[in-house]
Parts: structure tokens; sequence; C-alpha cells
């Protein structure tokens, strides 16, 4: 269900506005129409969001630093001030990583440099350059060496590496050396003067990254306060931006969106505040907020409904429509009653374990649970239990469970293709309720007629004994479906172009609604596959466990857990695309949802 809103317009004196908006934000319900004019322009606005995007992403690296085992990062606390100094702080601190990291490339590469040349200190070299002697380091591949360089230029061979000649010469300082190779030019360090500068760069940066773990473990507390007095900033500069002036800006005016059950609350606090105001009722017009109230059971499908988008403020909200055939769907997309036990108890497990769950995250939890329960029940119809064929066993319990529930393949083939058709037809009627509501009742004459005919040939093919295809109680209602879905196809148009538009919406019924219902085969198919590859797991887990009294148990648990595991992780991903899939493609097309509508938004601290 949609919350009932109301429209607000306050008028303020430029003088008090502020203050105003200070209770207003106190009183917390109000979802205040936001307008671009101004901000763009508004440098302390700007200045607000990079500085609310540089404590966003300085909380995001600390909360993603890896603690030491054990370690719990600090929740309670935090100033203000001392986030905005943390933030300078680790700026800092990731500048000096940047630099030691690329100091340390640096030094490994000199390193691998000198690796071939061995230890020597450059300073040696240097005092035979004192006394008229020149050294040369060269590189070439061993085909282009020459021997007689060893008697010419005094070659020295220092190493063969890789197909790779590495080799000096010794001449005199007026002497040339003139060789057709690379000639190699070494740091200014000896080999043992590189390592140690590697080693102390690389604790500089340990000692870094200590330090980041450091504030990650005190400081996260302290920067979430800053980011939300920052985000707070940012939302008061946007509501005052937001006003528009009057009276030869004078007067204030602003307009808000809050939920009708507040409106004596409301009515009471702007009194106090002497300012004027009026509220009204949405008009088609408006792009009102959306707040979702479902209660209890539809609650919980909530957050399904908001990854595809809010409905509008004058369409229904088909949570609670959609939310019996999406638990129905997961069961049997998932479809092993082990996996349903499995998940259940888990998440049960942890509600009780777990402290200081969160509201949002306890509604999940309810979600996970009720979808385990439906798992549960919809694998008892194959009677699969980790893969095992419960109804195989001889036990005179199962066997009675048996005869009741269990379906074949084909039989839960035709039940997917039941359970679309009958999602779809929902979806129809909800479609001529929200035209209804919508538009008035003259433009769901076209829906409801498309409902009638595809009911009178559901029941003519199931029920032939009610009412016969063909004959004149099924050709009369079809007269009357096809009246409806050709003269009132679109009511404000001539009767020519209903007829066109009428067979053009037939063309794409009939080839839609084939396919749509098709869709819902991958119910089976998907059940069917996760069972055959449990299946397969137990058997390699029986197969592959070898002959020995100790190794041959713990072999076969660890392929059953490992088996399982993937499996697991696999359906209840594709048990939860596939069914919202059909729910936001298949069932949101056919029930004419539109969606669009913004999230209603408080104005609060």
């Amino acid at each position: 269900m949609i919350t009932k809103m109301k429209k607000i317009t306050f008028l303020a004196y430029h003088k008090e506005y502020e203050e105003f908006l200070g209770s207003l934000r106190e009183l917390g319900v109000v979802h205040v129409v936001e307008k671009q004019q101004g901000a763009a322009d508004n440098a302390e606005l700007q200045e607000n969001i990079r500085l609310s995007t540089r404590l966003a992403t300085t909380l995001k690296l600390l909360q993603n630093q890896k603690l030491g085992k054990g370690v719990v990062p600090s929740t309670d606390g935090g100033e203000v001030a001392r986030g905005h100094e943390v933030a300078d702080e680790i700026e800092a601190l990731l500048a000096e990583k940047n630099r030691l990291t690329v100091q340390l490339q640096t030094y490994i590469k000199e390193r691998d440099a000198l690796q071939a040349w061995g230890d020597f200190e450059p300073s040696d070299v240097q005092r035979l350059r004192e006394a008229g002697f020149q050294v040369g380091f060269y590189c070439c591949s061993e085909g282009n060496y020459n021997p007689d360089w060893e008697t010419m230029y005094h070659a020295m061979i220092i190493a063969t590496i890789s197909s790779k000649v590495y080799f000096i010469t010794v001449t005199k300082a007026e002497e040339e050396v003139d060789l057709d190779v690379e000639q190699v030019k070494l740091p200014a360090y000896s080999l043992t003067r590189i390592n140690a500068m590697c080693l102390e760069t690389q604790e500089a940066l340990e000692a870094n990254e200590q330090q980041l773990t450091t504030y990650a473990e005190k400081e996260i507390p302290a920067l979430k306060a800053a980011l939300n007095a920052v985000q707070g900033e940012i939302e008061f500069s946007k509501v005052v931006l937001s006003c528009e002036q009057a009276a030869g800006e004078k007067l204030m005016m602003l307009q808000g969106w809050a939920p009708a059950s507040g409106e004596l609350a409301i009515k009471a606090f702007l009194d106090e505040s002497h300012v004027y105001y009026e509220i009204s009722d949405p008009t088609p017009e408006d792009n009102v907020p959306i707040e979702l109230n479902n209660k209890g059971f539809f609650a919980w499908f909530e957050p399904i409904c908001k990854l595809y988008m809010l409905p509008k403020y004058n369409e229904l909200d088909l949570t609670p429509f959609f939310a019996p055939f999406f638990m129905v769907f997961f069961g049997l997309c998932l479809g092993d009653s082990g996996y349903g036990l499995f998940l259940l108890l888990g998440v049960t497990g942890y509600r009780l374990i777990a402290k200081n769950i969160k509201p949002s995250m306890k509604g999940i939890l309810s979600l996970v649970q009720i979808l385990a329960i439906s798992t549960f029940f919809c694998g008892m119809l194959t009677g699969t239990f980790f893969g095992v064929s419960l109804y195989e066993l001889p036990w005179p319990f199962l066997q009675r469970m048996k005869s009741v529930l269990y379906l074949d393949n084909n039989q839960m083939f035709r039940l997917s293709l039941i359970l679309g058709a009958v999602q779809i037809l929902f979806g129809m009627v909800l479609k001529a309720v929200n035209q209804s509501i919508q538009f008035g009742f003259k433009y769901a004459v076209a829906t409801i007629g498309w409902i009638i005919l595809l009911i009178s040939m559901a029941v003519s093919y199931l029920l032939p004994t009610v009412m016969p295809m063909g004959e004149t109680v099924h050709l009369v209602i079809l007269a009357i479906a096809g009246a409806m879905i050709f003269l009132y196809n679109s009511p404000d148009k001539n009767i020519f172009i209903n007829i066109g538009l009428g067979l053009w919406d037939s063309y794409n019924m009939v080839t839609g609604l084939l396919g749509d219902i098709l869709s819902y085969v991958r119910l089976f198919a998907l059940g069917l596959s996760g069972g055959i590859l449990a299946s397969v797991f137990n058997s390699l887990a029986v197969g592959m466990s070898p002959d020995n009294v100790i190794a041959g148990p713990i072999v076969m648990v660890l392929i059953f857990v490992i088996g399982h595991s993937i499996n697991i992780f696999m359906n209840v991903l594709g048990a939860m695309v596939h069914p919202m899939r059909l729910t936001f493609v298949e069932f949101f097309k056919n029930s004419g949802y539109e969606g669009g509508g913004k999230e209603y938004k408080p104005f609060k601290n």
C-alpha cells in the first residue's frame, strides 16, 4: 500500500526563514521539494559536496582495511572536528604511501639492474677513473660477443644470464672504445646499499599500513560523525536553495509533502511557528513522493519492489500482489527440501545468536526465512532432500506423503505453466483496476474484454461439459468480449481507429501471451537441474571415496559438503534472479505497471 500524502506550502519571512527550516528539520516528517536553481552556482554547497565525497572515500577506505585477528573496530563516540582531522591525516598517509611505493619500485628496478654485475662499490670504479683508467659496462647476446675484445679492450665477462653476456672493458682514459653493443648505465649505489634501501622502504610501507589499520580500529566513528554533519549541511543548503522569493524578496515560499496521518501534528507545529501555510491534496500533475506502508508478510517483499522501481502515486502498489507468487516461485526454483531446511535453520540460528540486528536487516532475514519455508514445502512435491529421493524409501509415512503430494516431471512442467497463466491473468485484472482508478472505468473495458475472452477459452478447454467450446453460450461471450476489445480499445478515438488498434493489440496479445507463459517453464527447469546436480554430487561422494575406514568417510563428507555448498549458492542465486525476472517482466508488463515514483525522504537531522 502507498501512504496517503498531503501537499504543504509554506510562506515565511526572509529573516526568520533559516530558523524556521531548523525547526522543520527537527520535526523530521516533511519531504521538501528540491529545485536545482542556484545549486550549481552555490560555492558553499559545492564545497560541502566535495567534502562529503572526500569523507565518504576515506570512510570506505578504513572500512575495507584488514584488521588483526579478533580485533573489533570501535563503534562508539566520534567527534565531528576529529573526523575532519582524520580525513587530513589519512590523505597525508596515502600521499606518503604513494611516494614510498614509487620509490620502492625504482629501487627494485635498480637492484635488478645490479644483480648481474655482483656487489661492488661505485667508489672503487671512481678510484680507477682518477688513476687514469676508464671502465665500461656492456651487455650483448652470446652470438654478438667477440673474444678479440679481451685483447683490444681488456674485456672481462662478469656473468652470462639467459643467453646474455655481461662484461666490462678496462682501458686508458684517452683510449676510445668502439663497440656496437648496449652500454649499461648503473646506479650510483652498491648492491648491498640498494638492498638496504629496499628493506628500509618496505618497512616504511608496513609502518604506513599499520597506521592505517590503527585509524580503522579507532577513528571510524569520528569519520561517520563528520560525514553525517556534512551531509546534513548539504541537505539544509539544498532546502534553502529550493525556496522561491515573493513580495519583493521579503517572503520565502517552500513546498513539501508529508503523510496524511501526521497532518494534525504538522498543523500544530506550523501554528506555533507563526508561518503562513496551506495543506492540500495532491493533484494528478504532482510528482508525489512514495512511501510504502505494507505490513507483516508483505512488508518483507518491499525491497524486491524497490529493486525495480517504486510505483507512481496514483498507481497500485503491486507488492502485496506479487509477494505470494514470488514466494512459491522461489521454492519451485530451489526445489529441494533439504536446502530449504538448511537455509531456515541457518538464518534462524543467526537471528538467535547475533546482537544489534538493524530493523532493515531483520526484514531481509524474515524474507529469507519465509522463502526457505516455501522451498521446504515445494521440495516435498518432488520428494528431494539434498538430492536424495525420499519417496523411494519404503517408509510408510513417506509413502503416504507420496500418494498425496508427489508430482512427476510432466506434472511439474504443467504446474509451472498453470502458475504462469494464473499470474498473468491476475496481472491483467490488476491492470483493469489500475486503469479504472487512474483514468476511469471506460479505459478498462478493453482489458476486461481480454480477461473475459481468456477465461472463457480456459473454461471451455478445461470444462467442456460446463461450457462447450464453439457452442452458443461460448460464442455469445466471445462476441461480447470482442466488442469490448475492438470498440473500447481507446475510448477517446473514433470507431475505425479503435478497430485498427484492437487488431494490433490482438496480434501483440497472441504472440506476447504465449511467450510470457512459456517463460514460466524456467520454474520447472531450474528445480530439475538443481535436483540433478545434487544427486550427481551424492554419487561422486559415494563413488570417489576410497575403500578405507578412516579416509573413506572423510573424503565422502568433503565432496558432499563442497558439492552441495556450490549447488546451494548457484541455485539460491538462480532462485532469486529468475522469479524477479518473471515478476518484473511478465507480471508487471501484463498488469500495466509504469513505476517511476521517487522515494519519500523527510527533511530531518
